[in-house]
């Protein structure tokens, strides 16, 4: 590599250099940090997202390609990367309280999740198998640890065995698929890997390594039949990471699902009838299994299946429309996703835990103000108008119907009527019932001010929702879709 690829290629990534740096800083200053100082932890990890934020901003322009191919900061990238710092900021700041009262307020929780924040940016700019790879072994092995970071509790440490596990397979399964493609087409970049679309026939040997790799990535979202984990990780894991998985780690799947999926190789090997398949059991599964669950984390772990199949209804449109209402997805759901884990976390207090659906009993009746932003975000998840959730299902069923794909979208919609059904049963919990104890939300400024930054982008993209629509189109049509 020239010094000018090298000094090209460090410009293109400086974000995730920030991130990288800055998390091994806070690693050795975070050992000065006494008991009871969390506050500058939080700061500090801040400050870190912020400055790479920054430096982000700055590369917004053209395509950087970085790294011979193997890493590109285009707006595609841009866009999943601002998702990714909004999620880990605000991740960060339900956490100040949190990780006290748990007992695990320490710059290697932080630390962490700087880190698998950096997996998630490597992952939305890879444009190779191996950097994706890279990403995404970054980001998961982060994950595993803050997993089973109740270590005092067994259900805690439970979820992180099983993922473990798990996301072992699925990796070993993406590698293989990869692996494939190197044999059978020598190379492992995505562009590359287009030349061997050419021809009405696909190779049956490139058509199993696209299956290894569908099977691969669709674990990483939690879609059917890779699901299996995300019920038990989500109920073991702190609270404050389980809101961090449901959205960041998701959304990063999601970002090399629409780089790899939309690959002319791919698109070759009629890939979209598998996912059709996926879409249609995981947003199945996960509506009607929710509708039996007593736990607030389970049933929104279920939700969270249901929405990554919705989703996926997106990559199957294939089309600009159904890529950027796929990404707006994506941004609306991390706003709606994180308010409403963010009333659970808040919840948190003492020997009271907010995890059972019972909890809520009455909570109009004591707490009205964090009712009505319950309701809003339980509304919204549902699809209900005008909150933005409506419109991120509207514009990706739109893409469907643009594309023909009229059957997949009315089952689309009739399994978001059964979905609304678990949100409004626990909004009738909410209003309909009377309390059966007093408890006292811990309502710090840091909680307070992520609530109020949720409800606002939940109302304000439902008001305003072609706006972002555009910027979402735009970043796609900057990754050559």
């Amino acid at each position: 590599m020239t010094p000018a690829a090298l000094s090209q290629s460090i410009l293109a990534s400086l974000p995730e250099i920030v991130v990288v740096g800055g998390a091994c800083i806070l690693l050795i200053l975070g050992q000065f940090v006494r008991k009871g100082q969390g506050a500058l932890l939080v700061c500090g990890s801040v400050a870190i997202v912020l400055i790479a934020a920054l430096a982000t901003l700055m590369l917004a322009g053209e395509g950087r390609p970085a790294y011979a191919g193997m890493f590109i900061a285009d707006r595609f990238a841009v866009f999943f990367k601002v998702l990714f710092y909004l999620t880990t900021v605000l991740t960060f700041l339900l956490s100040r309280k949190y990780a006290e009262i748990e007992e695990i307020e320490s710059s290697e929780y932080y630390v962490l999740l700087l880190f698998a924040l950096s997996g998630m940016m490597i992952m939305a700019s890879a444009t190779d198998l191996i950097s994706i790879y890279v990403g995404l072994e970054l980001m998961v092995l982060c994950t595993y640890v803050l997993t089973g970071f109740l270590r005092r509790e067994r259900r805690s440490n439970e979820a992180a065995l099983k993922y473990v596990i798990l996301g072992a397979v699925s990796t070993g399964i993406f590698l293989y698929g990869a692996s494939l493609v190197y044999g059978l087409t020598g190379t492992t970049q995505l562009d590359g890997m287009a030349a061997a679309a050419t021809g009405d026939r696909l190779d049956p040997g490139l058509l199993l390594a696209v299956v290894f790799i569908v099977a691969g990535l669709v674990f990483k979202v939690g879609a059917v039949p890779f699901h299996m984990w995300v019920p038990d990780v989500y109920e073991g894991a702190p609270t404050t990471i389980t809101a961090f998985m449901s959205v960041g780690p998701k959304a990063a799947g999601f970002a090399v699902i629409l780089r790899v999926f939309l690959n002319p190789l791919v698109a070759a090997s009629h890939a979209w009838v598998i996912v059709a398949v996926i879409a249609v059991v995981t947003m199945a599964l996960g509506s009607f299994v929710a509708l039996v669950q007593d736990n607030f984390k389970r049933l929104l772990a279920y939700s969270s299946i249901a929405h990554a199949g919705f989703a996926l209804f997106g990559v199957v449109a294939g089309s600009a429309d159904g890529i950027s209402g796929v990404m707006l997805y994506l941004l609306i759901y991390t706003f709606m996703n994180l308010g409403i884990f963010g009333i659970v976390i808040m919840m948190r207090n003492g020997d009271f835990s907010g995890e059972v659906i019972e909890d809520y009993a009455g909570f109009a009746k004591s707490h009205r103000a964090l009712a009505l932003l319950m309701l809003l975000y339980l509304f919204s998840l549902a699809g209900i108008p005008p909150t933005a959730g409506f419109f991120a299902k509207f514009y990706v069923l739109v893409a469907l119907v643009e594309r023909g794909f009229v059957t997949l979208a009315v089952i689309a919609v009739l399994l978001s009527a059964v979905a609304a059904y678990f949100y409004i049963r626990i909004v009738m919990v909410i209003y309909m019932r009377e309390p059966d104890g007093a408890f006292d939300p811990v309502l710090t400024p840091a909680v307070r001010a992520t609530l109020a930054l949720t409800a606002a982008a939940t109302i304000g993209i439902g008001l305003f929702p072609a706006w972002f629509l555009k910027l979402a189109h735009l970043s796609a049509m900057a990754a050559g879709r």
